[in-house]
């Protein structure tokens, strides 16, 4: 089949789902190789394309990452996913891989029987994060809501991805919410929240040696009493410094959170710092923290998912420029009533500036930011309803605007990576219509 002329971008949302809807999944038990030529459009974005297999509706998160992208002879990505399970209230994770042909394989989650590995729905909970290590080996971490270590890996370049569970530290510990980034020298870093006590839930970092292929503890770098910690992302700048995003809740846990913080490690000394270079102490505290967003008026820690409707915190991604953390996140005040709004803060003066990206409107939890030579921050976010969901802001002069990368498309969450050729790559799920989307700008 030929690609799509470029009148296809004219065609209307409902054409084009039922257009990419005509490719087949492949065979869950089996990997499968898939051409792209019956799924790439051009569009707003440069390139929008189908993922030729199934998603599950649980494949839907805000702290994911779920996406990693590599360059070799080309651009090589991959997307975590869950794929449809057993029954409806079950998934089985899988990646779906993208060379740079465009060629799509998939290559699912094994266990040490050779079956795919198959867990509960848990929105919010049971989702993949996967990076790429330096010697090309995939990682896997899914599908943990307090339950022990569920972390896949390939052996080999290639290889299939089977349970290395039992060589995590920290075994018969709860995890939830694994963040995954990949350093320049191969290695890569792990934040997640450990434990499952009613009075603490601490934020811990850990990282992968490539050179010796292990897994070690580097610290508990958030914990508190009566309060539980929420990694939200993780980037190490050139230098090899690793940046981390986090949020604090009310103990045990809480759809509502906090003091959005953020602290910076230096591996070389071991010495952990706030966005000025001053150090820290570990692990800090909400009352210690380097705080983006503080509380505001009204705002109180509360643990009620339901009653609780003043300030908070929910969702958040962290870009760098060099080695200045730039933050995206979705934030209701008092003056926003129900609506979470879009901001921006970035690190000037000795303490957090603050941006509104976007005020008009309800988001869902989904937020994205990347750094880009020509429109400097780029601000991803997903509307609650409309024709067009997913949105990029950039700024000029103080003023945001914003413009849907992938018109028409009816997807409800997202998650971005940028890669080494300057290309931002949308992971793109619509939980809807179970169907994931690959997007590059």
């Amino acid at each position: 089949m030929h690609p799509l002329p470029y009148r296809a971008l004219l065609a209307p949302a409902a054409a084009l789902t039922a257009l990419l809807a005509l490719v087949p999944a492949a065979p869950r038990a089996q990997a499968a190789t898939v051409t792209p030529a019956s799924t790439a459009v051009t569009a707003a974005a440069g390139t929008v394309e189908q993922i030729p297999y199934a998603m599950d509706s649980s494949n839907q998160a805000a702290w994911w990452t779920p996406a990693a992208t590599y360059k070799g002879r080309g651009q090589y990505t991959y997307f975590a996913f869950n794929e449809p399970g057993s029954t409806a209230a079950t998934h089985r994770p899988a990646i779906a891989r993208r060379d740079p042909d465009g060629v799509w394989s998939r290559l699912p989650l094994l266990t040490s029987d050779g079956q795919q590995a198959e867990f509960a729905d848990d929105n919010g909970h049971n989702q993949p994060s996967v990076a790429r290590d330096g010697s090309g080996r995939l990682h896997v971490f899914t599908s943990m809501h307090g339950d022990t270590w569920r972390y896949f890996r390939t052996d080999a370049p290639g290889g299939a991805v089977t349970d290395h569970s039992a060589q995590m530290p920290d075994q018969g510990q709860g995890i939830t919410y694994p963040v995954l980034t990949t350093a320049p020298n191969g290695d890569l870093y792990l934040a997640a929240r450990i434990g499952n006590g009613n009075d603490r839930r601490p934020g811990k970092l850990y990282r992968w040696n490539n050179a010796a292929s292990t897994w070690s503890v580097v610290a508990t770098f958030a914990s508190a009493q009566y309060r539980s910690v929420y990694p939200d992302d993780l980037a190490v700048d050139a230098s090899g410094k690793v940046h981390i995003l986090f949020e604090w809740s009310k103990a045990p846990s809480s759809a509502f959170r906090h003091k959005l913080s953020y602290l910076r490690l230096d591996p070389a000394t071991g010495t952990f710092t706030d966005s000025t270079g001053a150090p820290l102490a570990t692990p800090v505290t909400p009352d210690t923290a380097d705080v983006i967003q503080d509380l505001t008026s009204g705002e109180e820690w509360s643990s009620d998912n339901t009653g609780y409707t003043a300030a908070a915190v929910q969702s958040a991604k962290l870009t760098l420029d060099g080695d200045v953390p730039k933050v995206a996140y979705r934030y209701r005040s008092a003056a926003s009533g129900a609506e979470f709004h879009v901001y921006y803060g970035y690190p000037s003066g000795g303490g957090w500036q603050r941006q509104t990206v976007y005020s008009g409107g309800q988001t869902t939890a989904a937020i994205g930011i990347t750094w880009d030579a020509t429109d400097l921050k780029r601000v991803y976010y997903v509307k609650s309803s409309g024709t067009d969901r997913v949105f990029a802001a950039t700024e000029t002069n103080g003023s945001w605007t914003s413009a849907s990368p992938v018109p028409g498309l009816t997807a409800d969450r997202l998650a971005v990576r940028r890669d080494s050729d300057g290309n931002d790559v949308l992971y793109l799920p619509d939980t809807k219509s179970g169907i994931l989307y690959y997007a590059r700008r």
